[in-house]
């Protein structure tokens, strides 16, 4: 059984509720099958979290013998030790951990508290070779090990303050302070955790703008990326063999899904950052708009646009018309080649229609709906998570299109509800409420 201090900081970090994202992100951006939040201390090493898409047979709680892992170096001396390829590398080819665990690439950073005390570690590990010394895997590993730390601090603080407060309040009651003691030390315990929750919402606030600076910061290396690749196609393409051409055109296609994945995040993130500066909009206007941004994806497809009278409703112009195109996209992604496709918009006036809608209210529902492929009804809420996708050939998705699809809809007061059925069509109905 683990100790009760271990137990709390397992639960501390599952309480950071970006973590299961950031392993996500490190396992599909890396290759990386798993990925892992630990513990680490002078004679233990605990899990926190686990991304294992390789059964690797760690959960959270679990624990390796310190001395078994490279972390406890990393303890030691804080700096990030990345291995590509063991079997190649100098320093760890003889390495007793790559050894034991039969790895072939490890990247494992620290991850330091505010005050400089040393957590553990932000790490991840797979049977076969990976490009991990690569610019961008570097920084964002660093990068997600401060988000880690942030949070962890902001959580350590506040469970101290908990405690500290529960400990205050069982002693009042053990002395029997008198009544105004008693009301003057609550209001002064309660006027610093408000101002604790100030400052954690400042710091979240923070956070986020760095989230959203640093993607903008991502965007440079792939550029040049893309530039050199360009050059290398424009000048080079007849020099290159056949096994070359499919090695470049590999980079080309995960450079390209990268470009979208980042212009999604960016755009996941605006969602949340705009100003919600709410107009009554003509949605027949928006839905044109829409279509005549979107040309490029159909010109060469038998595509027929239904476009029903929408009327007009107070929204925030610039996330509804991303709400349109981004659901009339994912129609024209996933259309069937079986037949050619339809996709119809169209609106009313109605109300209690779903649980979640109060029938005392009025809602104007959006439908956009398609002839496509569609998908399995019991996936009807996984796809509105963030890098969902369900349909996974290459460049089709990134898995955030409906999230940010949600977000907006949330943003709105409004709720979504997603119809599929597997090689029919899908269906996304939208209700927001009328004031």
């Amino acid at each position: 059984m683990l100790e009760d201090h271990f137990k709390q900081d397992i639960t501390n970090i599952k309480n950071i509720a970006i973590v299961p994202t950031l392993l996500n992100v490190i396992c599909q951006t890396t290759g990386m099958g798993f990925a892992a939040i630990a513990r680490v201390t002078e004679d233990r090493w605990i899990t926190c979290s686990v991304q294992d898409n390789v059964l690797f047979g760690l959960k959270a709680g679990d624990e390796l013998k310190i001395k078994t892992t490279i972390c406890d170096e990393i303890r030691q001396n804080p700096k990030p030790v990345i291995i590509d390829n063991v079997s190649e590398d100098k320093e760890y080819h003889d390495h007793h951990t790559p050894a034991m665990y039969n790895l072939q690439s490890y990247i494992s950073v620290p991850i330091i508290r505010q005050d400089g005390s040393f957590f553990g570690t932000l790490c991840a590990i797979d049977p076969k070779p990976n490009n991990l010394k690569e610019f961008k895997v570097r920084e964002m590993f660093n990068l997600f090990a401060e988000l880690i730390s942030f949070h962890l601090t902001a959580i350590e603080q506040d469970v101290a303050n908990k405690t500290i407060l529960k400990e205050k309040t069982h002693l009042l009651e053990k002395t029997k302070i008198e009544k105004n003691q008693v009301e003057k030390l609550n209001s002064d315990i309660e006027k610093k955790l408000i101002q604790k929750n100030i400052s954690l919402e400042k710091m979240n606030s923070e956070l986020e703008a760095f989230n959203y600076i640093s993607s903008h910061d991502l965007q440079e290396p792939l550029r040049k990326i893309q530039l050199f690749t360009d050059t290398i196609e424009r000048e080079e393409a007849a020099n290159l063999s056949e096994r070359g051409k499919a090695a470049f055109h590999k980079i080309k296609t995960s450079a390209f899904r990268m470009q979208n994945l980042i212009n999604d995040l960016l755009i996941y993130s605006k969602t949340k950052f705009d100003d919600r500066k709410f107009e009554l909009k003509d949605l027949n206007t928006i839905a044109r708009d829409v279509i005549e941004d979107l040309t490029n994806e159909f010109e060469n497809k038998n595509v027929t646009f239904d476009i029903q009278e929408l009327g007009k409703l107070s929204v925030i112009e610039f996330q509804f018309r991303q709400l349109l195109y981004n659901l009339i996209n994912n129609s024209l992604k996933f259309a069937s080649a079986e037949r050619n496709l339809i996709i119809t918009v169209s609106a009313q006036i109605t109300n209690g229609e779903l649980e979640k809608l109060s029938p005392l209210s009025k809602y104007h529902k959006i439908t956009i709906s398609d002839n496509g492929i569609g998908f399995d009804q019991s996936y009807s809420e996984k796809i509105f998570g963030l890098f969902q996708a369900l349909h996974t050939k290459p460049l089709k998705s990134t898995g955030i299109g409906l999230t940010i699809v949600k977000r907006i809809v949330e943003n709105h007061n409004g709720f979504i509800k997603a119809e599929g059925t597997l090689n029919q069509g899908a269906k996304f109905s939208i209700f927001i409420p009328i004031e």
